[in-house]
Order: structure tokens, then sequence, then C-alpha cells
């Protein structure tokens, strides 16, 4: 796997732009949720991922393409960092008419990527 892009203001905005693919998204929530891929067995090491995450996704999923997977990552926001879109990068959603599930899904990925900066910065 190629390198991820920082977790930074930059590359958060970068998502909300859709400037970054939907795979790189994926790659950087699962890199934060604690997936790894180990080339030499070909397999997921999920040693570092929380038990509920890991039960109900022994392989990480796609929160772009999927909906499941992203309602379980807002849910995992705590309340107090759910705004932080707003509060923090200044965000004012996507206009009417020009956004879809995608894009929610990735202001989602956004959020709970700097949700966790927040916590582990």
């Amino acid at each position: 796997m190629s390198e991820l892009p920082p977790l930074n203001t930059e590359t958060l905005w970068a998502i909300l732009e859709e400037k970054i693919d939907d795979a790189t998204v994926n790659r950087l929530l699962w890199h934060y949720l604690g997936y790894r891929y180990d080339d030499n067995s070909q397999t997921w090491d999920t040693t570092h991922v929380a038990e509920d995450w890991k039960q109900e996704y022994p392989e990480p999923p796609d929160f772009i393409a999927n909906r499941p997977p992203t309602v379980k990552l807002t849910r995992s926001i705590p309340a107090e960092n759910k705004q932080l879109l707003k509060e923090e990068l200044g965000f004012k959603g996507y206009k009417i008419g020009e956004f879809g599930p995608r894009q929610t899904r990735r202001a989602t990925a956004a959020n709970w990527l700097l949700s966790y900066r927040k916590l582990h910065s």
C-alpha cells in the first residue's frame, strides 16, 4: 500500500472537496481504526482494532460504498465531537442538490478523523 497523507487540516479538506480518492479515504480510516495489512500472509491484522469493530468487520469495510459501516463510524464519534467539521474547519456543508450518499459518507469520514485527531493529540 502506498503512503497515507498526514492527518492534518489540508487532508481533511481534501476529503471534503473530493481531492483525495475514495480508496485513500478508506485506507486512512482503516489505519486509524487499527487495521494493518500483512503482506507476508496476505491477510488483515486486527490486533489493534477495537473489539466491536473486529467482531463486525474482521476485514476493513468500504466506508464510502456502504452505509452500515458509516453509521457505525458516526455512532462512534463522541457527542462533544459531532460538530467538529463546523467548529474547527468552518465547514458549512454541501449545497442542496449537489451532494448524495457518497459526499455524506466522506463528510462522516472527515469528521471521524477530526475527532480521532482531537482525542489522540
